[in-house]
């Protein structure tokens, strides 16, 4: 669980790809609409969007000519409650 947990956060750990994952988030899903509010080159943006879903923390669905890129909530749920559940075990460690 831990190296998987690690592998999410360092996909997370660059600026570019946390801006991706935050316009994905607010319903963006087009690297053309993407391209516009990132200050990267379009294969820049191909690149990370590519990175992200070979780790699984988005999809990729083609709709005629253009692909469409969705977030896995699902793994960021689970990025989400990895980081509450050491919350939880820390505080019970201290109060032992």
């Amino acid at each position: 669980m831990n190296q998987k947990m690690a592998e999410y956060f360092k996909v997370l750990s660059d600026p570019n790809r946390l801006k991706i994952v935050e316009l994905l988030l607010k319903g963006e899903t087009c690297g053309c609409t993407l391209i516009d509010k990132l200050p990267i080159s379009q294969p820049t943006l191909s690149y990370h969007l590519n990175f992200l879903a070979e780790n699984n923390l988005s999809t990729q669905k083609r709709d005629g000519n253009k692909i469409e890129h969705f977030i896995n909530r699902d793994k960021i749920e689970e990025m989400i409650d990895y980081l509450k559940n050491l919350l939880e075990e820390e505080e019970q460690s201290c109060k032992l």
